[in-house]
């Protein structure tokens, strides 16, 4: 294995917002990058991702084990309930002591599962907890890491302009770091949306928006309400993925997730929409876009009447 991170051979499973961001600043650099996505496997979604590749020069394998095959490092971004899988996947053919950092928003116990079948396979397995959006800080977005490779691994990934801190020796205090935060950040984006919708619809939103400027004079509730809307709407069967990983987190803690799982009710529910063309198609520039979001909120009330069915 290569010991200079520029001249590692890096393999991105997911090909997704988080993906192409980190393959384009790796990229940027000169650095070797290759992906994989369940998508290319589709040729109804595989374009957009194989331009993508072409544009940058990322190299596009044909599997998971494959890309780890011919990788030094290897970070799965994927959806929090593929986090085990692709850590199964990899593990068919991961080199020796290849690190792989798992970027997945999933729960400690799915986090020590997927580290179980990477070790047990020769290589060295990394929790990372992401603990804000990645597209305005792209590969410089906070990044805790977390296991027995963790401390080896933060210096060389920071060479390549990461912004990791490590969290703990231990696998699950990274991740737990970052579930224990998403009840707070996913609920707040499903509360606004379940609140300022229903608002809304009686005709009652400049009076709560009104009164929430009073109560929390420090939040622009108008410049919230629209990214919330957008990033639900684009991102919700992620988020609502996430969420389920946090619901499982808070019930291994012994308490019952009332909290977080209405949040990914919410967040699966918007997201069925978006699949349904609620608020476009997917992929054109009108897709989830208002600087308003009560015209996004108008959208789900026309399709829907709040009911979730």
């Amino acid at each position: 294995m290569q010991t200079n991170p520029q001249h590692w051979h890096i393999g991105l499973v997911g090909y997704g917002e988080v993906g192409r961001i980190l393959a384009e600043d790796l990229r940027a650099q000169g650095v070797a990058v290759s992906a994989y996505d369940l998508k290319l496997d589709n040729p109804a979604t595989a374009a957009p991702l194989q331009a993508h590749a072409a544009q940058h020069g990322v190299q596009l394998a044909a599997s998971s084990a494959a890309l780890a095959a011919e990788s030094d490092f290897i970070v799965s971004a994927v959806t929090a309930s593929q986090t085990v899988l692709v850590a199964q996947a990899c593990a068919t053919a991961v080199q020796k002591d290849a690190f792989f950092l798992d970027f997945n928003s999933a729960s400690p116990g799915a986090k020590q599962r997927a580290a179980s079948l990477i070790d047990g396979a020769g290589g060295r397995y990394v929790e990372g907890a992401v603990m804000t959006s990645v597209p305005p800080y792209r590969i410089k977005v906070p990044l805790l890491l977390g296991g027995a490779f963790a401390a080896e691994l933060a210096p060389l990934i920071n060479s390549l302009g990461f912004a990791a801190k490590v969290a703990s020796d231990q696998l699950g205090v990274a991740s737990a770091t970052k579930m224990c935060r998403s009840v707070m950040i996913k609920g707040l984006e499903a509360m606004v949306i379940e609140s300022f919708t229903t608002a809304r619809h009686y005709g009652v939103e400049d009076a709560v928006i009104a009164s929430l400027y009073e109560t929390f004079p420090g939040i622009d509730w108008e410049k919230q309400a629209a990214y919330f809307f957008q990033r639900v709407i684009e991102h919700g069967r992620r988020r609502s993925e996430e969420v389920r990983e946090v619901a499982e987190t808070v019930r291994d803690a012994g308490l019952a997730p009332w909290s977080a799982s209405g949040t990914a009710e919410r967040q699966a529910w918007v997201a069925d929409g978006a699949d349904l063309g609620w608020f476009g198609e997917k992929g054109t520039p009108e897709f989830a876009r208002s600087t308003d979001w009560r015209v996004e909120a108008d959208r789900m009330l026309g399709h829907s009447r709040l009911k979730p069915d």
